[in-house]
């Protein structure tokens, strides 16, 4: 019969494993700076760490500490979150700063339950900033760590199905309280990182460098392929839209998105249901209308949609063309610095020289 998994060594495994081939070169290691460390964590939400990276080193560049990030304007900051994705995650983020200098002087609380309470930071987050600023035993539950459990304990069923998620949560609870050493929670919490994007990975999982492969369930019976589970299948929606693109005289139209809609907080180009709502709505705005204006269709995939986009670009003869509210001409120069999601940064790209 195979072993079975254990708990009384799985974090010391991990944690040694972690201190030899662990990253350990990151841009936000080697502090314990909790608005950094949240920036971090905020920021690999569902991101990939080659893709953050710059992204965090600009953002730090502009908003030092979370004083600074909170006193800026909302726009700014969605700016320096354009084309990172998940832009709830940004405004969010904002809010946070916000909160933690009106209401806790500037500094987070230290636990993990206490920092749980702030916008946008749910259960596994919070303990990660805990465990790497004060070294609090709170464990984490990611998608990678996920990954590493469900293998490792076999655990069968979609590990976002809340009984799957509760059984996980029970055995990192379980590993955590029967570490039978003295726990660097901080080396612990970045094993599991590590260990879920370097070895255990989604598609070719690295089984021979794994420190836990020993009497991993997965690996003794060739379930690595099976573990997790995936999402049931379901028809992913498509959308469809027709978008303007309208420039004249070196600038172009835009309008900024509601809150809680799509691309909430962004810059984008108006956007209509249909081809025949654009057309009327240039003929409301006196602007001609002309099927050579059509550009080639494309399709934006979002988590839970497909958008498929239709985009036309029209010249307007003046900038005295009527405009709607939230609606606002911005000269060419100045779309670097304007927050606009990816399709729409791409779209502008192809707007011909002022």
């Amino acid at each position: 019969m195979p072993a079975s998994p254990r708990l009384h060594d799985f974090a010391q495994r991990v944690c040694d494993w972690q201190r030899q081939h662990g990253r350990h070169h990151l841009p936000w290691q080697g502090t314990r700076d909790p608005y950094r460390v949240w920036l971090s964590e905020i920021m690999l939400q569902q991101t990939q760490v080659s893709t953050v990276i710059p992204y965090y080193e600009r953002f730090l560049a502009r908003f030092p500490d979370i004083t600074t990030l909170a006193r800026a304007a909302q726009e700014e900051v969605m700016a320096h979150w354009a084309g990172l994705g998940y832009y709830a995650r940004a405004r969010n983020l904002h809010r946070c700063a916000q909160v933690v200098v009106a209401e806790h002087d500037g500094r987070f609380p230290t636990t993990s339950e206490a920092i749980a309470t702030l916008p946008g930071i749910g259960r596994s987050t919070a303990a990660a900033i805990a465990a790497f600023c004060w070294g609090e035993r709170s464990p984490i539950m990611d998608g990678n760590v996920r990954r590493v459990f469900t293998r490792y304990f076999g655990i069968h069923g979609f590990p976002g199905l809340r009984a799957v998620e509760q059984q996980l949560w029970a055995l990192a609870e379980q590993a955590v309280e029967q570490a039978s050493a003295p726990l660097d929670m901080g080396v612990y919490t970045q094993g599991l990182m590590d260990l879920g994007a370097q070895v255990c990975t989604r598609g070719k999982p690295q089984c021979a460098a794994c420190p836990l492969a020993s009497d991993c369930h997965a690996r003794l019976h060739g379930l690595q392929q099976v573990l997790p589970e995936p999402r049931p299948k379901r028809v992913v929606p498509e959308r469809h839209c027709a978008m303007l693109l309208l420039h004249g005289h070196g600038h172009v139209l835009l309008e900024k998105q509601p809150e809680n809609g799509l691309w909430g907080g962004l810059w984008s180009l108006p956007r209509y249901d249909s081809r025949e709502a654009l057309v009327s709505d240039c003929q409301a705005r006196g602007v001609a209308h002309a099927e050579k204006g059509r550009m080639a269709s494309f399709v934006h995939t979002f988590t839970h949609f497909r958008l498929h986009i239709e985009p036309w670009m029209l010249e307007a003869s003046s900038l005295d063309t009527e405009t709607r509210p939230g609606e606002r001409w911005i000269p060419f120069e100045l779309l670097a610095d304007t927050a606009t999601p990816a399709p729409v940064k791409a779209l502008l790209e192809s707007l011909p020289p002022a």
